[in-house]
């Protein structure tokens, strides 16, 4: 029996570009992430049944702010009557963070506008992220592929949420149960494609170190997050800027 023919790479296509295959296969790319995520989308169910919300408003925190670790400090920081203002400025601090991922996703989608660019944007995560930066390293730019890929892991966090909100009640578990490192387990898995090598290491040390710091300050959520990831995108634009310096410099 002859054997297949190996899958042909994507073809280059122009900047801009907006595919169906591309979308598709963004959603296949975050099936193995969604399911390493599954845990911490329990969890903020079991959480936000634990702080009294309704399924509705689970669902509808879920759906609209689509970002875990906003939505476990902004139920921290819940009670009665809802401290709203701090809930959504803690929210808004943490996910800062989107700003310059934004601006290094610039490759694939600065040629979008409309819908299609903002769209987008709206239901970008971090392991989305890190999915689009490992196919833009790779030459391919379809933006499609990070639409397809957050919205399968939106469609796997609406579900956890609701089987995590549903079960809330039947199952308690205590502080510092093992499924509650799934959030971080999981975050920590998405920086493998991330890396590049020892020039990342300055940026990835300061982040750690700014929000190590940060916490050691006695400064509580979100600001160790907002210290590192500022911190970190600060140091990775100067190493660029400077290594770019340098290879203009060497040019003839």
């Amino acid at each position: 029996m002859r054997a297949s023919p190996p899958a042909s790479p994507p073809p280059n296509l122009p900047p801009g570009a907006f595919t169906r295959a591309g979308f598709r296969r963004g959603a296949r790319a975050a099936l193995g992430l969604t399911l390493g995520l599954a845990p911490f989308g329990l969890v903020v169910g079991m959480a936000a049944d634990a702080r009294g919300l309704s399924l509705l408003e689970t669902l509808l925190m879920s759906g609209l702010v689509f970002a875990g670790t906003s939505q476990l400090v902004a139920l921290e920081l819940w009670s009665d009557p809802a401290p709203i203002l701090a809930a959504t400025l803690a929210a808004l601090v943490i996910n800062l963070r989107m700003a310059p991922m934004g601006a290094a996703l610039a490759p694939a989608l600065d040629r979008l506008s409309g819908l299609r660019l903002w769209g987008t944007l709206a239901v970008l995560v971090d392991n989305s992220f890190a999915l689009m930066v490992t196919e833009i390293r790779s030459g391919r730019r379809d933006a499609a592929f990070l639409l397809g890929a957050s919205i399968a892991m939106w469609v796997v966090w609406i579900a956890t949420t609701l089987a995590g909100h549903l079960f809330g009640a039947a199952v308690r578990l205590p502080p510092g149960h093992p499924v509650f490192f799934a959030s971080v387990a999981a975050l920590m898995s998405i920086l493998v494609p991330l890396w590049r090598g020892r020039s990342d290491l300055l940026p990835w040390c300061v982040a750690g170190l700014l929000a190590l710091g940060a916490q050691a300050l006695g400064l509580g959520a979100p600001w160790p997050v907002l210290a590192g990831a500022l911190g970190g995108a600060a140091a990775g634009a100067a190493r660029d800027r400077r290594r770019d310096g340098a290879r203009e410099a060497g040019r003839p």
